[in-house]
């Protein structure tokens, strides 16, 4: 059992998932009265609705918990830019998902939901979720009373002892390894909800998931190709492709087969170095960078949550269109670092349209039906993108450094 194991674990993930949606889909057209099979993929969403909610609210907690101020460097320009890329990347996706609505194939549960009946419902519906009982919160998988709770408790517990302190991180620890236990198994999940979806609705239906991924790697390229660029131009006032082709090929490539910031955060290191950049400042920025600063998380909140939307026939009004991009945002930032990470967020945005977190459910187990190539092209955005905003923050101070001290000069002379 143990050599099937070490076997099965040598295998890279997106191998296995790839294989999974294989045999799902010949499964499900040549042997559809295998229903037994559908638990699989039950399970495995049944298993991420269990941890997730724990997740969040200790992952947050800790990261809060643990801040420090660090020496002076760069580091405010820095997070602006990881704050403000986020947004972007969230308002990208949001207006992308309007012009090229899609809609997924869910459960009959999805049927029955009442959609919220305007703006103030949706802003009502989120100040009630924010005051609702932790525990209760917990057992409902609110995700609004969570990541709130999550943040008062992280804020709170900074002056707390280090024991106290060390606790919380090693529950986070404990949690995020049972993710990536669940997470091993994806392709067995994959391969249920698969075969479900081929033996109930037919091969067609998977027409529905290549225009989910055409939106999702499409709205990514747009940020990596067009948003980035047009930032770091503002930032160096020079060619900004170099810059940004040198940071997609030696980190992007990387991190597309890991499919991990937080793996990646060595080849990130090396990079900066590369690049002649202040180690003061990189070694903070990339390690921090691989845990906030998520702009591939944020489209595929956004996609994934409008999807579900307008599977729902919800109406998206432009100020709840406006609360989604900063929600995705601010959701993104409390992605966990393992594969898919992004995609136990999209609850939390679900919620804000009172879609209830079984459909939400059913939305992240689509989500990881896409999840080997919408997860590669998120991580190759997420992590290329933290050596991106870590140079620009850089030159664009050495630039204004130069131009004052040449004005200097001017004057003295």
């Amino acid at each position: 059992m143990k050599k099937i194991l070490n076997l099965w674990n040598s295998i890279s993930l997106v191998k296995r998932i790839i294989g999974g949606l294989v045999i799902g889909i010949l499964l499900g057209l040549l042997f559809p009265q295998l229903t037994f099979l559908s638990i699989l993929g039950d399970l495995f969403v049944g298993a991420l609705k269990a941890v997730a909610p724990l997740l969040v609210l200790f992952l947050v907690m800790s990261a809060l918990s643990r801040h420090k101020q660090g020496k002076k460097t760069n580091m405010k320009r820095i997070i602006f830019l990881y704050i403000l890329g986020t947004l972007i990347a969230g308002s990208v996706a949001v207006i992308a998902s309007f012009i090229f609505p899609i809609e997924l194939k869910l459960g009959e549960s999805a049927s029955s939901i009442t959609p919220p009946g305007g703006i103030n419902e949706v802003l009502n519906t989120l100040l009630m979720n924010i005051v609702s009982n932790p525990i209760d919160a917990l057992a409902k998988a609110n995700y609004i009373g969570i990541l709130t709770w999550a943040v008062l408790l992280g804020i709170a517990l900074k002056k707390a002892s280090m024991g106290t302190k060390n606790a919380i991180e090693n529950i986070a620890d404990g949690l995020s390894q049972i993710v990536k236990w669940i997470i091993s198994l994806a392709p067995f999940g994959v391969m249920g909800l698969v075969f479900t979806t081929i033996s109930t609705q037919g091969i067609s239906s998977l027409l529905n998931y290549g225009k989910l991924i055409l939106l999702l790697v499409g709205t990514m390229m747009f940020m990596a190709l067009v948003v980035n660029p047009l930032i770091v131009f503002i930032g160096i006032r020079k060619n900004p492709y170099p810059l940004v082709f040198k940071c997609l090929k030696d980190s992007g490539i990387t991190a597309f087969f890991t499919r991990s910031s937080a793996a990646n955060i060595p080849v990130n290191m090396k990079l900066c170095e590369e690049l002649g950049l202040d180690e003061d400042t990189y070694a903070v920025s990339i390690p921090l960078g691989s845990t906030i600063n998520m702009c591939g998380a944020a489209v595929t909140i956004s996609v994934l949550t409008l999807a579900a939307a307008n599977t729902l026939g919800i109406q998206v009004d432009i100020g709840s269109a406006i609360i989604l991009s900063i929600l995705s945002a601010v959701s993104a930032c409390g992605a966990s670092g393992v594969a898919g990470g992004s995609l136990l967020l999209v609850p939390l945005a679900c919620s804000l349209f009172g879609i209830p977190n079984d459909v939400a459910m059913q939305v992240v187990g689509a989500g990881f039906i896409v999840g080997v190539i919408q997860d590669s092209c998120e991580t190759a955005l997420n992590s290329s993108t933290d050596v991106l905003y870590t140079a620009v923050a850089e030159f664009s101070k050495r630039r204004k450094e130069n131009k004052q001290a040449l004005i200097t000069e001017k004057k003295n002379s």
